[in-house]
């Protein structure tokens, strides 16, 4: 007898490709990815197809407004999408009053036909929104620091300044260091 014969017999390993339990969450996962593809994939061809559901509808144009009643103006191009006097073309003739409603939102006033009041005169020049003051504190190695009310400000020759004037140049005068601006006014140290 041998070593061999005595032993008892073993079961023989399990299969190296035995199939492994895949959890639910991963399956439910995997559906829905499948799914969300399957839909990007289709959609877009769906509503090539079915067009009418998914274009833009086209406003009612029949509703336009009637042009006031005025002269003729001399105009040397037409835009296709000019208004036309309708009212004029109809010929009807049924005498018909409409109310005077504007029923395209433009938000302008026509100001045909209004004249100026005599006397009133608009100002050719206003500054707007007004004067902006700063003041020099310090120039070093050809820049400037400057102050106003919203701040401190580093410049040099060429910065716009808060006066919306640029930076001439930086000048020193009787010992003490000044802006020229392109406005032509000189701002000196305090």
């Amino acid at each position: 007898m041998t070593d061999f014969d005595a032993d008892e017999p073993v079961a023989p390993l399990r299969p190296v490709f035995a199939r492994r339990r895949i959890p639910t969450i991963d399956r439910v996962l995997a559906v829905t990815g499948i799914a969300l593809a399957c839909g990007a994939a289709f959609f877009p061809w769906y509503v090539f197809f079915n067009e009418d559901k998914f274009g833009i509808r086209v406003a009612d144009w029949e509703q336009t407004r009637d042009l006031p009643e005025g002269p003729g103006r001399n105009v040397f191009s037409v835009s296709p999408l000019a208004l036309v006097d309708r009212d004029d073309e109809a010929g009807d003739g049924d005498g018909e009053v409409e109310t005077q409603v504007d029923q395209i939102v433009t938000a302008t006033v026509p100001t045909l036909g209004r004249e100026e009041p005599v006397g009133l005169e608009t100002g050719a020049s206003q500054p707007f929104p007004g004067k902006s003051g700063f003041r020099l504190l310090h120039v070093a190695n050809g820049r400037a620091l400057i102050e106003d009310k919203a701040g401190m400000y580093l410049v040099r020759v060429g910065s716009i300044l808060p006066d919306n004037s640029r930076v001439a140049t930086l000048e020193q005068r009787d010992g003490k260091w000044v802006i020229v601006t392109s406005a032509g006014e000189v701002v000196q140290n305090n």
